[in-house]
């Protein structure tokens, strides 16, 4: 059921590769979705914005673009760790995979994975983003 938002809306960026993060901003920019958008190189970092804004929901993001593969925390690894904050945090966000790899276990993980709604190949591509939006949230002006 898509969740049901009023602006702003914010994307999280999760990945080590400095340049996938600025290429993926862009592609988000010229897509218009969302307003505001949050990088982090590193699970380890996402976790620790989640907690820091534990008191200040509306800085949350409501979609998050997850590598899967990382050093130190990969993909689902920070899934692990995300599913143990509160619910509250989890409540308006939703979770797509990105990543390059052809590793069919993997893929079958992200797909099993109750906080994945997509896995999405790299590169990232205006049209996949707008679709997983369309899916994903209803936006009341």
């Amino acid at each position: 059921m898509p969740l049901k938002l009023k602006r702003p809306i914010r994307v999280m960026l999760i990945d080590d590769n400095t340049i996938d993060l600025k290429i993926n901003s862009k592609i988000i920019g010229i897509t218009k979705l969302f307003d505001d958008i949050i990088l982090c190189q590193s699970g380890e970092e996402a976790i620790a914005y989640f907690l820091a804004n534990e008191k200040d929901t509306e800085k949350l993001p409501h979609l998050i673009l997850l590598d899967i593969q990382m050093p130190e925390m990969d993909g689902f690894e920070f899934l692990d760790n995300y599913k143990l904050l509160p619910e509250e945090l989890k409540d308006n966000t939703r979770i797509a995979m990105l990543s390059s790899t052809l590793d069919f276990g993997d893929i079958r993980r992200a797909e099993a994975n109750p906080y994945v709604i997509k896995l999405l190949k790299k590169p990232l591509y205006p049209a996949q983003l707008q679709a997983v939006f369309t899916t994903c949230f209803i936006v009341k002006e």
